[in-house]
């Protein structure tokens, strides 16, 4: 029976391992999954998940456009099938383009099956509404499950997640409070996490980030540093 825990013991620890990348750097870089980006002397990436959105994806952009910045959007396929013109949009300002997922989604909840139904659904639907050529993947919540990112890989993307987040998804969130979070103790190299839309988190959230947008930029000049695409 000892035999048997120990095993099952350490095929839930491989199951899951994947899924602390996101708040456990070590396996993050045990896996090869980046959350920063190598060789940036002064570039950090601005990211914004779970668009497009009618609302917060045109406020982002006039954000970014007024700041000459650009930015990489993690799109959700059933929110571009719904706004297709906004993801195009994205691509055509000069933004990168990642696949968070056609719907957002627990990875670790899904089979090998639905995972590799709802990664390709994803890549059609992005794809065929930016032009963009499709190399980043960022799960949804930023938990990966060992199916979901050897699927990722086979298709020639690179898993991406995060070394800075403003906790915008958040009620309590506060324009003040997610640019004080996402650029404290910001350095070369970091990627930001943001959301432009509240499809999957409070209500009207994308309003703050909307607002805080200013003052990360401006966090980021201050420190020397420039918006880059990874």
């Amino acid at each position: 029976m000892r035999r048997v825990a120990v095993a099952a013991g350490g095929a839930a620890a491989a199951w899951s391992a994947p899924a602390l990348a996101a708040i456990w750097p070590p396996a993050a870089r045990a896996l090869g999954i980046q959350s920063r980006l190598p060789g940036a002397p002064d570039g950090v990436a601005l990211t914004f998940d779970d668009g497009p959105h009618p609302q917060g994806t045109p406020a982002i952009l006039d954000t970014l456009a007024r700041a000459g910045a650009t930015a990489t959007f993690f799109l959700i396929g059933e929110q571009v099938e719904r706004h297709g013109s906004l993801a195009a949009e994205i691509a055509a300002a000069g933004h990168a383009i990642g696949v968070h997922g056609h719907r957002h989604r627990n990875l670790l909840r899904l089979t090998p099956g639905q995972l590799a139904a709802d990664l390709d659904r994803a890549a059609e639907v992005i794809a065929g509404a930016t032009g963009s050529p499709l190399r980043l993947h960022r799960p949804p919540y930023g938990i990966f499950s060992p199916p979901g990112l050897r699927m990722v890989r086979r298709r020639g993307w690179r898993p991406l997640l995060w070394s800075r987040w403003g906790r915008d998804w958040s009620a309590r969130a506060s324009a003040a409070s997610i640019a004080d979070l996402v650029t404290r103790r910001l350095a070369a190299g970091d990627v930001l996490l943001l959301h432009d839309a509240d499809h999957y988190s409070a209500t009207g959230s994308w309003r703050r980030t909307a607002s805080a947008l200013p003052r990360v930029l401006e966090a980021i000049e201050r420190r020397g540093l420039r918006p880059v695409t990874p």
